[in-house]
């Protein structure tokens, strides 16, 4: 019997979705599901259909702007992907924290510290979380200061972490989290994979320094005042050519990201080595930049990075070869592949879809599921694990 299955289908209903994916699947028992959905799906209706085909078995995953699969990609809000563990020597161990409302750095500490508990030397760790703490206003948890404070309250052993934020769109509308037999708002849920389990993850966003490092010399949260003591929107102005006091609103969010290289600086360029910043929003009446999370400090040194679709996909297409190539001599489990929504053909404009490239192109017979995040999350520059932006993380699971 395969120790992993997977299905991903369509369907405006549930219960046939969940049917759907029973049928592909199999009628064997499986020990865990991981499984995510669409946001256009009721979540209660869900679980209780996938319960209803598949039985008491613990449930974790959640909410996805899209799914991605070997049958296709799609974010219309009503897929469905299940990856289904049938040896129960595989499934991990479920560390859960409702707290994220309250405090996410104090939450994260919390999940951290009881997974340090729990968890073997250098496991291999999901972490899965709602992404979105308001709609009215609109408002993020902010997945560094979940991964910050994770690693606060887990320490200093060695650990594999990955994983993603989740969202019912592409509109940052909602999140939700399968926590087990629940549906949870605020909360984020650690996998804790057997010591037998490693994980392998290669980074892929594509973008490309276009400046020399600059000081971050003026910041407050997550808006950037000044670069080298100049006004960082000035500054990134010159950079690209553009008129002064031309760039408004989000116009800088489709063609430039702040990236920190971790590790040395003067090393050659490796994508795994950045943690790339999307910026929202500039104000020129302030010379500022807004970023996408608050992690970025007084006295870090950054870079402009360029940011484009043919970048993009060329990323992909050899980061998928240096996965495939990895995996020769070893014995993977399954793969999952973590997206950026802004990455999809509809947001990004790119001519094709960037995960098609994944699905078609990696290990034909290792059992594949994906979906479209708010946030990824992997180890960066070989060290503990970031948040990133407007990258694919493909992680492969193996046995040791």
């Amino acid at each position: 019997m395969a120790a992993i299955r997977v299905a991903s289908v369509r369907h405006t209903h549930p219960d046939v979705a969940a049917r759907l994916c029973r049928q592909r699947i199999g009628p064997d028992a499986p020990a865990m599901l991981l499984v995510f959905c669409g946001g256009k799906h009721d979540p209660v209706a869900m679980l209780a259909a996938l319960r209803a085909e598949f039985g008491p078995v613990p449930i974790h995953g959640g909410s996805a702007a899209g799914v991605i699969g070997r049958e296709g990609c799609g974010y219309a809000g009503f897929e469905l992907g299940v990856l289904a563990i049938m040896d129960p020597g595989l499934v991990p161990q479920a560390v859960l924290t409702e707290a994220l409302r309250r405090d996410e750095v104090a939450a994260g500490a919390e999940l951290g510290a009881a997974v340090g508990a729990i968890a073997s030397p250098d496991a291999a760790v999901m972490l899965l979380f709602d992404s979105v703490a308001s709609r009215t206003p609109p408002l993020l948890h902010f997945a560094s200061s979940i991964v910050e404070g994770f690693h606060d309250g887990f320490g200093n052993t060695p650990l594999q972490l990955f994983g993603g934020g989740l969202l019912t769109d592409m509109n940052l509308t909602g999140g939700w989290v399968f926590a087990g037999d629940r549906v949870l708002k605020h909360a984020a849920v650690a996998l804790v994979f057997p010591p037998g389990v490693a994980v392998e993850t290669v980074i892929m966003h594509g973008c490309r320094p276009i400046s020399s490092f600059m000081e971050i010399t003026r910041i407050q949260g997550a808006e950037v005042f000044e670069l080298d003591g100049e006004p960082a929107l000035t500054v990134i102005e010159r950079m690209l050519g553009l008129p002064p006091g031309e760039v408004r609103g989000q116009e800088l969010s489709l063609t430039v990201t702040l990236g920190q290289k971790l590790g040395d600086p003067y090393a050659p360029y490796q994508e795994g080595d950045y943690v790339n910043r999307l910026i929202l929003r500039a104000t020129p009446e302030a010379g500022s930049v807004t970023l996408f999370e608050p992690d970025f400090a007084l006295g870090a040194q950054v870079q402009i990075m360029s940011r484009d679709n043919s970048l993009m996909l060329d990323s992909v297409r050899r980061g998928v070869a240096a996965m495939n190539a990895g995996l020769v001599g070893t014995d993977p489990l399954f793969a999952l592949y973590i997206d950026c929504a802004g990455r999809a053909s509809a947001r990004s404009g790119a001519a094709i879809e960037e995960a098609e490239l994944v699905t078609q192109g990696f290990a034909p017979a290792v059992p594949l599921l994906g979906f479209y995040s708010g946030v990824e999350v992997a180890q960066v520059g070989g060290g503990i694990g970031r948040s990133l932006d407007w990258t694919g993380v493909l992680a492969v699971l193996r046995r040791r």
